[in-house]
């Protein structure tokens, strides 16, 4: 499998809280690619949905525990991308008790696409979802990649190997 050099470019739909108030005190917030890696050390981690079982009770959580060891590599931010819309990334987020790992929601797709790791999951009602991998992200250029085994739409299972935080965690400390 080839994996590209640089991260693609993508617009992300986030909510951003507001001094407003009130039963909904968030605004729409556009990122884009440059936005989240240019000019920063990310480590990226992405997963087939949240509140998923492996996603919700080792990957997202490791990384979470993990935080104060990546920033001590010099890693500027930890990100959690899922298709997720920006709804469900915050209300996962607010259950999972975030507080570092930063939720990016790819409600769309867009960036999982064009990094060529969206992977039909109907047979789970999934739909379109992210193949679960990691990378090391530099100036938007893709150092690491860490991604499972068995690539493909439908999978029968939810490999869980090679993209947990500490295999990560050891690739940064060299």
């Amino acid at each position: 499998m080839a994996f590209l050099t640089n991260v693609p470019d993508a617009t992300f739909q986030t909510r951003v809280r507001t001094d407003a108030g009130g039963d909904n005190p968030f605004d729409w917030k556009e990122l884009t690619s440059d936005d989240v890696f240019k000019g920063k050390k990310v480590v990226v981690f992405s997963l087939p949905g949240a509140f998923t079982p492996t996603c919700s009770t080792s990957h997202l959580p490791r990384y979470e525990a993990l935080y104060e060891e990546f920033k001590a590599q010099g890693v500027d931010a930890v990100v959690c991308l899922s298709v997720n819309d920006a709804f469900v990334m915050y209300q996962w987020g607010v259950a999972q008790k975030v507080e570092n790992v930063f939720l990016l929601p790819d409600g769309n797709g867009e960036f999982t696409r064009k990094m060529g790791m969206l992977v039909e999951k109907s047979n789970l009602g999934f739909g379109m979802r992210s193949w679960r991998y990691a990378m090391v992200v530099d100036d938007s250029e893709i150092k690491q990649m860490f991604v499972e085994d068995g690539f493909e739409d439908n999978h029968g299972a939810d490999p869980f190997e090679v993209s947990d935080a500490d295999t990560v965690l050891n690739w940064l400390k060299g």
